[in-house]
């Protein structure tokens, strides 16, 4: 029996993922497993400089090795296009951003370390290897740049010689309030200010990215397995922006996939260059990632240098918030880069407080590093991060206890607008913040820092709320702010004749359980039992269009696009049912499977009906046509917010400066909840990963542009006894108004509220020994704690 006592196991059940079962069993279909036959392998040669000019390339040795079939170079790609940008942001002037050209293959110059700059095509990786490293180089080396405020100044390096400066663009939000701001806070009873960084990270999914390029010269079609979070914006971007091929001869198919975390968004070259490769050389082409490979690579996250200003009157209400930001974009524009530290940052500077004037800059800066886009959160967690740390740092400098300053401002009536152009729709942070006090047991912490004192450490409270938007849309208002593509998502359900069900979505799984919940929303509209209904997607193929998984969309946007298409099935369904009990359309009802008549004991099961609609002898084909298959396309009317309070408790080794926590408490809201299970298991993911970057983790160059964090043995990833057992909660549930499951989303929560819950929790840990420290950047490193300490 599942968790809510119901028997077919649809919304509110806490029922078993069905995928893990192939999963721990060994049965995942992953992109790696995937081999075609005659199929040829490809090792990228890359740049070991982090800026060169490329002189010369020598493949003559190189090409007469064993197992080499071609070599390419950048000259193979100069009439192809360029990896495109889908997000194009407008600066505060009116202008454009700057948008270089990213080349498939590095050509004239390389412009990070792991630019690929050959590509060798070879009958086994390990020949491709070797051709490779007989391949010669003539690189001149040149000064590379990678501090955002040095690449700013006059003189500096150029990452992109035909641009006119490092600057992608010179973002400001709300402009109108920049003025009204400035004054609000010269004015100000009390002015809090902090900066700080938000640390550059590599997401580091379980799977490494995969490409395989296929070519049939008999239908000039192509395909392409990848591991990618999205397949049909990859299709898209590819098809008719790099490659130039029809999207009806382009399928793309995205199979099981390990983990992605917003660096599978992304249409990577290697991607493009594996489709190009397989019809120049009439061969199936592989390529799989080392993890060496990906941490020069994948595209980062995070990077933020940020400036941030808290005005308050006298009673602590809050009157303004100034930022100002230096966001890394790394060499190249990623996909959706240039939105991240913009729409997806500055619209929630607001947090979950009525802060009247709000006016947030943001400077983009190319350097000469790995390209920086979305990671688990994308802007959120960053606006969240400089927020929340600001507003304990006030409630410390004006003497107020941290909660009661935050409730003192919280939001309270809904639907709200804020001074950053977005509404929040529902909300009860008070609620959150009553359930966190309580889950946490803020009462007893007290004596709690009193045994760990005894134990000669260092015990700290650290608290914060966040709030997040989640399913980004409408997709007539994001294309105004620069997106390029739709946002909306599709579903097709097709029900069979014996009354099982398919359903074709876009959203793409790739540890979200999809298949389970999915499968329960569209069960419990019918009154069926979930294992009648399948999940497909992942395959542009057999889903009519789709934008992806990222942006905790899945279920508010993709599940929203099924509900559509499963009322039209049901819809349909009842016309059938009417006329096999003979019976009026609005008088026929369905529950439990069944079809009866209002009123009257007729009735008629739901296989019954389907397998009428497929053999239709008992109505009239001129008023109904057979079968029942739907589409819907669905399109929101605002993003979802989900938001919620955190609690962490850490010791700290005043000796050492360690850091460990011992408790972490999250209270979420998160609207409806369609499976308890599998939403604590994502909170419990997104915090161990805000954990991470809290305490572990830091992409570091050196100053030549040497990755020197390169390996786990520098890039240190979180293991399970660096994290509590955690207590999650989210039963303070207001539902979204305005999708059809008044769902909010809750894949990224954990990421976005817990950093700044850690780093709170660690300065109080040091305040409360009478050390006078108001911020540490993360990562909260042992030695950077102890030399906090010392100074």
């Amino acid at each position: 029996m599942p968790a809510d006592g119901s028997s077919n196991g649809g919304i509110g059940a806490s029922t078993k993922r069905r995928e893990d079962v192939r999963f721990l069993t060994g049965n995942g279909n992953y992109t790696d497993d995937i081999n075609a036959n005659g199929q040829a392998y490809v090792y990228f040669l890359r740049s070991e400089m982090a800026h060169a000019k490329i002189n010369s390339i020598d493949t003559s040795d190189a090409e007469k090795m064993d197992g080499v079939i071609r070599i390419f170079t950048g000259e193979d790609f100069v009439e192809v296009g360029g990896v495109p940008c889908g997000w194009e942001v407008t600066d505060r002037f009116g202008n454009a951003m700057q948008e270089p050209r990213h080349p498939i293959l590095a050509h004239g110059k390389a412009r990070h370390v792991g630019d690929p700059i050959c590509a060798v095509v070879a009958e086994t990786l390990e020949q491709a290897r070797d051709a490779a490293e007989a391949i010669e180089l003539d690189l001149e080396e040149l000064p590379a740049v990678i501090d955002m405020k040095e690449a700013l100044k006059d003189g500096s390096p150029k990452v992109h010689d035909e641009l006119t400066s490092n600057l992608c663009y010179d973002w400001g939000f709300v402009e109108e309030n920049r003025d009204a701001v400035d004054e609000a806070i010269k004015n100000a009873h009390h002015v809090t200010t902090l900066e700080l960084r938000n640390n550059r990270l590599i997401a580091n999914p379980m799977e490494p990215r995969v490409a395989i390029g296929m070519f049939d010269r008999t239908t000039d079609e192509h395909t392409l397995y990848t591991t990618s979070q999205n397949p049909h914006v990859i299709r898209l971007l590819m098809g008719a922006f790099v490659l130039g091929i029809p999207e009806h001869k382009l399928r793309v198919i995205s199979p099981d996939v390990g983990g992605g975390f917003g660096t599978k968004i992304f249409h990577y070259a290697e991607e493009a260059f594996c489709t190009f490769a397989a019809k120049a050389v009439n061969r199936p082409v592989k390529w799989t990632c080392s993890r060496s490979e990906a941490f020069v690579s994948d595209a980062h996250g995070r990077d933020h240098v940020t400036k941030i200003e808290l005005a308050m009157d006298e009673e602590g209400n809050f009157l303004a918030l100034r930022t100002d930001t230096h966001a890394n974009m790394g060499a190249y524009l990623s996909t959706f880069a240039p939105s991240v530290p913009t729409w997806l940052h500055g619209t929630l500077m607001a947090g979950n407080y009525k802060t009247p004037l709000i006016y947030v800059n943001v400077k983009a800066v190319f350097t000469n590093t790995v390209p920086v886009d979305a990671y688990r959160g994308a802007g959120r967690p960053e606006a969240s991060f400089q927020l929340e740390r600001v507003i304990d740092k006030a409630a410390y400098e004006i003497g107020k206890d941290p909660i009661e300053l935050r409730r003192q401002n919280f939001i309270t009536e809904f639907p709200y607008a804020t001074p950053v152009a977005v509404e929040y729709d529902t909300g009860d942070y008070n609620a959150t913040m009553d359930k966190m006090i309580e889950i946490a047991d803020l009462a007893g912490f007290e004596k709690r820092a009193a045994e760990s004192a005894d134990n000669g450490k260092l015990r700290g409270l650290g608290v914060n709320c966040y709030i997040e938007a989640c399913g980004i849309a409408p997709s007539n208002l994001v294309g105004q702010l620069g997106a390029r593509a739709g946002l909306y998502e599709s579903a097709t359900v097709r029900v069979n004749a014996t009354g099982s069900i398919s359903v074709m979505t876009g959203s793409h799984s790739h540890g979200q359980g999809h298949e389970t919940a999915f499968p329960q929303v569209i069960a419990d509209m019918i009154g069926i039992d979930p294992s009648q209904v399948d999940i497909v997607h992942g395959d542009t193929s057999k889903v009519p269009m789709g934008m992806g998984t990222y942006g905790s969309r899945s279920l508010a946007v993709g599940g929203s696009a099924m509900v559509r298409a499963t009322e039209k099935i049901i819809n349909k369904a009842k016309k059938i049912a009417a006329h096999l009990m003979e019976a009026s359309e609005g008088d026929i009802e369905l529950k439990d499977g069944q079809f009866t008549v209002a009123g009257t004991d007729k009735s008629v099961a739901w296989g019954d009906v389907t397998l009428a609609a497929y053999v239709p002898h008992n109505y009239p084909l001129e008023d109904l046509e057979p079968g029942l298959e739907e589409t819907a396309f669905y399109d929101p009317a605002n993003f979802t917010y989900p938001s919620g309070a955190y609690a962490c408790e850490v010791e700290v080794d005043p000796e050492t400066g360690k850091v460990t926590i011992e408790r972490f408490s999250a209270a979420d809201d998160f609207g409806n909840i369609v499976n308890p299970m599998i939403v604590d298991g994502q909170v419990h993911g997104g915090i161990g990963q805000g954990i991470g970057q809290a305490l572990l983790e830091q992409a570091v160059y050196d100053e030549d542009g040497q990755l020197i964090s390169g390996s786990y043995m520098d890039y240190a990833m979180p293991r399970a006894d660096d994290v509590p057992f955690y207590t999650v909660d989210h039963s303070c549930q207001t539902p979204c108004t305005h999708n059809p499951l008044g769902v909010k989303g809750c894949g990224e929560a954990g990421a976005i509220g817990s950093p700044p819950a850690v780093v709170n929790a660690v300065v109080d840990a040091l305040r409360r020994a009478g050390q006078d420290i108001t911020h540490i950047d993360m990562p909260l490193t042992p030695s950077r704690v102890w030399q906090a300490m010392q100074s």
